[in-house]
């Protein structure tokens, strides 16, 4: 019973799936994206990647899109940090790009999170606030300016993709097809 359960909430999350289908067999590669600014897809995506010894290559967050364009690419599978009611989703920034990229090659675009994340008192995307968190973690890293003295930014933490661009919103429970 308790390894039911544990295996209900590991899928929850998009590496939870590609932890499944590593186990099964199922999994060719994982192509996990950079996620900038605060790269947390190369340092912990990829380190739970290589803790589970699932295939995988580290992709510059720009370049999926591309890559989903040229073919080879059999599914994009995201987290989210907020789903609104009517299916639309809001995860890292550059989520969007993604979708469209999927959208345009044909490619399934599976949002999967736990179903606390679905905010039924939120009707839409648009209604969901974006933080902006400021120029800091774009014009430096760690930390070292890498921009010219009185360059300012806007840095979106998110972005929303509309429910049409979603194939299916996976939960433990259950599976959305907005």
């Amino acid at each position: 019973m308790q390894h039911g359960r544990a295996r209900r909430r590991r899928a929850r999350t998009a590496l939870g799936v590609v932890r499944t289908l590593h186990e099964r067999g199922r999994l060719a590669e994982v192509l996990a994206l950079e996620t900038r600014p605060l790269l947390q897809g190369a340092r912990l995506t990829t380190w739970e990647l290589a803790r589970m010894g699932a295939p995988h290559r580290l992709v510059a967050d720009s370049a999926g899109p591309y890559l989903l364009a040229r073919g080879g690419v059999d599914a994009v599978l995201i987290g989210a940090d907020r789903i609104a009611a009517n299916g639309d989703t809001a995860n890292k920034i550059g989520s969007y790009a993604l979708a469209l990229g999927a959208e345009r090659a044909g490619v399934p675009f599976v949002v999967v999170a736990p179903e606390s994340t679905i905010d039924p008192g939120t009707p839409t995307g648009g209604h969901i606030e974006i933080e902006d968190r400021g120029a800091g973690e774009i014009v430096s890293i760690r930390g070292v300016r890498v921009a010219p003295e009185g360059t300012d930014a806007i840095n979106p933490a998110f972005d929303v993709t509309p429910r049409d661009l979603i194939t299916a919103i996976v939960t433990e429970s259950r599976v959305i097809r907005p």
